[in-house]
Formats: C-alpha cells, structure tokens, sequence
C-alpha cells in the first residue's frame, strides 16, 4: 500500500481538513503550498462562492487541492456539478453517504474520500465505490461520531481494502506515528492548523486556541444526536445546560445560530462556536503551516511503500 502522499501526489500524507468558513481557497492553496493536500470547505458557501473560492486558489497554487461536500447542504447537487465541471481532482465528503454522485464523481475522474465515524459505514462506502475513506475520532473539532481515533482506525482497516487516512487527535509527530503503526497510510489535520499563521480565523478565536487546555473542549448536542466538539464558552455551557433540562431544538438553535461565523469573523469567544479538537492543548503558537507540516512528518520516509499491519 502506498503512503497517502504518493496517492496524492503531494509532498507530505497530509490532508488539510474541511473546517466550515475557515477552509477557504487561499488557505487550501497555502497549505497545498506547504506540501499537503489543501481542501476547500462547502459549508456556509453558495455555488457561486464555491466557483470563485476555486478560482482564488488556481491563483495561488499549481499542486493539486481537493473540495468537501457536506453533503446535507441544500445545493449539494449544484456542488458536484462545479467541482466536475471544474476537473477538480479529489473530493472528501461528510454528513452523509455520496453514493447517489459516484457515477458522475468516476466519469470525472475525482478521486472520493468520504469522512466515516464506524467502520460499519466505512465497509459500505467502500462497496459504493469510494477511493479512501477518512477515519475521524471523536477527539476531533466539529461534528464527532462516538469512536476514538485509537480504536476506529484499525477497525475502519480491517472491513476495507482501499487506504485509510486517520483524523481526529493528530497534531505532533508522536500521534502521526501512532496512526501509521494502527494502519492508517496518512492524516488529516484540522486543530493544529488552527494555529497556523496562513489560517484566516480572528485573532481573537487563535488566541483561544494557543491559551486553552486539552480539557478545556466540551460537546453540545449529545443528547439531541448531533454532537459539535467545541471550546468551553458561554454559548457551549449554557447549550448543553438548557439540552439537559429537556429544551426543544428550536429553543436551542438560538445559541448556534451564527454562531460559527461570529466567533470566525468577528472573534466572538462568548458566544461564537469555537469548533475545536482536544488537540487544542498542543497548539502553544502561531505558526506557519509549512512548518506544522513538517513537524508532523519529522524523522519519517515517506517515499517508501508502506507495510501492512
């Protein structure tokens, strides 16, 4: 089995994660630059803002870059037919199952990564005719499933016979390592990226991040099903307050309801939702993602084939 980077044809087995207006394409483009696979996020854009978002990272960057669909989104459909159109070469997916866009992914030669939580879904997927399948823990920023990194990778490889990328509780060169020696053939990263000088978030939502602990993450909407790992804050405290009293989800949409773009744009920590992963403890500096990246991967050769587990 190959290392991600040589699936990829990129520098490191590193793809950038899809994080909800903040994985823009000047930032997908950056981090391509700094040897990864950049991704352009979907969440909160228009089909418009996607093709422009595209266009800006051309600009940028001539190695290759990738888009996610969250495949909930309305315009989904909209979506598939730009990213076909505009030959984009990878695509990972999560909020559902792409299998409904597989023929139109494959006649457009898009290499398809779908996010999965249980391998369960990761073996479905598979058979759906997915190329990869990212193994997300819940120790991961943003909507989590119920496994750890630890026990759904080498599960997630043992159901399926085509690459495994492992996310969620992956920011240094010892949990890079770690992932490897459970069988995954590389990573995708969002945390540390956080706290990367390219990454376009608020000041404020960076400084949050340097200053907080590994503890320091809370999930809402656990009892509702729709679990968002997320910085401790006024807004996360009394969300999860009010959904143990037995609040509807229309009370609760009150506290999220912008509030992912209030703490992105306006820097918002009281309020804004501070989507984080547990990782969040190891981000102690503003850096550049070159150097993140090549952290990541210190002391390791990935040119060689890597060995089953």
């Amino acid at each position: 089995m190959n290392y991600l980077n040589n699936i990829l044809g990129t520098k490191y087995p590193i793809i950038q994660g899809a994080m909800a207006n903040i994985a823009t394409g000047a930032f997908a483009a950056a981090c391509s630059n700094a040897g990864g696979l950049g991704i352009i996020a979907t969440g909160g854009m228009t089909p418009d803002v996607l093709r422009k978002e595209i266009e800006d990272a051309r600009k940028i960057t001539d190695k290759p870059f990738g888009v996610n669909l969250m495949l909930m989104h309305p315009q989904t459909d909209e979506f598939v037919k730009i990213v076909c159109e505009e030959k984009i070469p990878f695509v990972t997916t999560g909020a559902g199952n792409p299998g409904k866009y597989m023929d139109q992914f494959k006649k457009a030669g898009i290499f398809v990564m779908p996010v999965v939580a249980a391998p369960i879904l990761a073996k479905h997927l598979e058979d759906c005719g997915a190329d990869a399948i990212i193994a997300e823990g819940c120790e991961s920023g943003g909507h989590i499933g119920e496994m750890t990194t630890m026990t759904l990778v080498p599960q997630v490889c043992d159901v399926v016979n085509i690459p495994v990328i492992a996310a969620g509780g992956v920011a240094d060169n010892r949990q890079m390592r770690a992932v490897l020696e459970l069988g995954a053939c590389g990573v995708q990263v969002g945390t540390c990226l956080l706290g990367s000088i390219e990454c376009p978030i608020h000041d404020n939502y960076k400084e949050a991040i340097i200053k907080a602990k590994g503890s320091d993450t809370i999930v809402t909407g656990r009892i509702g099903g729709t679990p968002v790992r997320v910085l401790k804050n006024k807004m996360a405290r009394e969300y999860v307050a009010k959904e143990k009293e037995g609040a509807t989800l229309e009370e609760l949409e009150k506290y999220t309801l912008g509030s992912l773009r209030r703490a992105v744009f306006e820097g918002d920590t009281r309020t804004g939702s501070l989507m984080t992963g547990q990782t969040c403890g190891q981000v102690t500096s503003v850096r550049p993602v070159a150097d993140i990246f090549a952290d990541l991967c210190r002391g390791l050769d990935f040119s060689k084939v890597k060995e089953a587990i």
